[in-house]
């Protein structure tokens, strides 16, 4: 006779009622950043291209890309900050990024009013 919550090998059988599967765990959401994340529009300082980026620090990030420590394609140029918005975590910010980089309109407008 089985004793109860015992199991023959190569039969499935629940977890016990006390242990908590891989994929019910709750644990905390490493997106989230205690001074939230910006996505930002950069243009040169001629007006002839933008750049769109997200970051926690916006003006470490303008530093970094005016020192030539940023992104690749903003090496050699001189940035200022055209836009930003800020976002309670990195997923948002990081869509709202990808729709930027697509909305050239919009990027033109803000290096024509910039």
């Amino acid at each position: 006779m089985k004793k109860p919550g015992s199991h023959s090998p190569g039969s499935h059988s629940p977890a016990p009622h006390n242990s908590v599967s891989r994929s019910n765990r709750v644990l905390p959401d490493i997106d989230d950043y205690p001074y939230g994340c910006f996505v930002y529009v950069l243009g040169t300082l001629d007006g002839s291209r933008s750049y769109v980026g997200w970051t926690t620090d916006v003006a470490a990030r303008l530093a970094a890309h005016n020192s030539g420590k940023g992104a690749k394609s903003t090496r050699g140029r001189q940035w200022r900050l055209l836009y930003q918005e800020k976002f309670r975590n990195k997923s948002d910010a990081m869509s709202r990024e990808w729709h930027l980089k697509r909305d050239r309109a919009f990027r033109k407008k803000l290096l024509a009013a910039g």
